[in-house]
């Protein structure tokens, strides 16, 4: 537990960027690779390096500070912003990974 609370941002970033390299994956094995396996697989690890590590941290941190603190309100903003703005945004690759592996 001390170790993700020591390492809370470098982790988190981490999981941001294994989150969108997941996500471009996705739409590989969707259109490039034309596999629903590996499209199920980056599908999990979507989740797995996404949504569900943010909210268990942000979790764990808001019990061990016992307060509202920047980590906790950034994650909040990337999940209002995932859930909002970010459906639109990825809409928007999924129609350009359509044509850029359509080709």
């Amino acid at each position: 537990m001390n170790f993700i609370l020591e390492y809370k941002w470098i982790i988190l970033v981490s999981l941001e960027v294994l989150a969108w390299a997941s996500t471009f994956f996705l739409f590989y094995a969707r259109y490039g690779m034309k596999s629903t396996f590996w499209f199920k697989v980056a599908s999990v690890l979507f989740a797995v390096t996404g949504v569900i590590p943010q909210v268990i941290m942000g979790i764990i941190n808001f019990f061990h500070t016992r307060k509202l603190d920047i980590f906790t309100i950034i994650i909040v903003v990337l999940l209002i912003y995932g859930f909002t703005f970010g459906k639109k945004e990825v809409k928007k690759l999924d129609a350009w990974a359509q044509k850029k592996f359509s080709k």
